[in-house]
């Protein structure tokens, strides 16, 4: 999708906003899991996760249009409204997000607090996004998908970052929402002629692209039931379906149980907090242990936008068959 130079000059661009997040190897879960392992944090950046690197390119590239642009409008459950609001406000752009009913409502202020207008509708993801749609001809406003080659070419930054800061990985798992962290993941070590496998990652209860995957076509889940927003999904993008149908080496589920402990783990261990798209990760390799095991793995920590009543419960939740540190 864009060659090594592309993507160093939108690395260039981005990280005049967001400072390169580290990749780090905690030894105590390493001692947990019993991997190496490599934790990508993109929960450091100024917005807490991965997104707001695609939301400022593509940002720019509107502004470098000759039409004129009244504003934007997007459905997310969270970190990409937060994204495109914070990127709005950089070149000027008025934003309208549009959210679930029952969405995070520490999402949905953080995204008001950057300056977006929030209107909640519908039932998930994908009832916003089609009221999204729909108010985006009646307003005249420029619909931004969840999935586009401008969003691709912002945060394909963390997977230069990563593969420049750490060679010779032989896996990275990394969560799989409406797909830009994958595709960009995909499209950087493409671009920068790897091999590493890429292993996707999502619920057990909302499995619509890994139903996909190995179906082979893409296919609609009538639900997406799991508290980790951020990869609750009915139904892939079909532009990231493809990428991720030829460049992902597997799609493995994990359970929301598998997920919270995660989180209680890399609180433990790293005192960082995940939110649940954000531990997916985690909780796929230690799930893929018998194949992650003697090899050089990372993990995308995608994201850290979890409300604290939440939260607060998962940490005090059973950590019975959970590793020892």
């Amino acid at each position: 999708m864009f060659s090594a130079q592309e993507l160093n000059a939108a690395a260039d661009f981005v990280h005049q906003y967001v400072a390169p997040t580290p990749t780090i190897r905690w030894p105590l879960l390493e001692q947990a899991t019993g991997l190496s392992l490599y934790v990508k944090h993109e929960n450091h950046t100024r917005l807490g996760a991965f997104k707001l690197r695609g939301g400022l390119t593509f940002c720019r590239y509107l502004s470098q249009s000759t039409q004129i642009i009244n504003g934007i409008i997007s459905a997310t459950r969270g970190n990409h409204g937060q994204s495109l609001a914070y990127a709005a406000s950089v070149f000027g752009l008025r934003a309208t997000i549009i959210v679930p009913f029952g969405n995070s409502p520490e999402k949905n202020a953080a995204i008001q607090a950057l300056g977006a207008e929030v209107i909640e509708h519908g039932d998930d993801f994908q009832d916003a996004a089609d009221f999204a749609r729909q108010k985006a001809i009646e307003d005249d406003l420029v619909m931004v998908p969840p999935f586009h080659p401008e969003l691709v070419r912002g945060v394909a930054s963390y997977g230069v970052e990563l593969f420049t800061a750490i060679e010779n990985l032989d896996r990275v798992y990394v969560p799989i929402g409406m797909g830009s962290g994958i595709c960009s993941l995909i499209t950087a070590r493409d671009a920068l002629g790897l091999k590493t496998d890429i292993i996707g990652v999502v619920a057990n209860g909302a499995d619509a692209v890994r139903q996909s995957f190995y179906k082979g076509e893409i296919c609609e889940t009538k639900t997406a039931v799991t508290f980790a927003d951020g990869v609750a999904c009915r139904k892939p993008d079909p532009s990231a379906f493809d990428i991720i149908n030829r460049g992902a080496s597997d799609i493995v589920a994990v359970s929301d149980d598998d997920i919270k402990q995660a989180m209680r783990l890399l609180f433990s261990a790293t005192h960082n907090v995940a939110e649940g798209a954000g531990a997916a990760a985690l909780a796929a390799v230690i799930a893929d242990k018998n194949r992650a095991i003697g090899k050089k793995s990372a993990i995308i920590l995608s994201g850290a936008n979890i409300d604290r009543d939440v939260y607060a419960d998962i940490l005090q939740g059973s950590h019975q068959n959970e590793p020892e540190i």
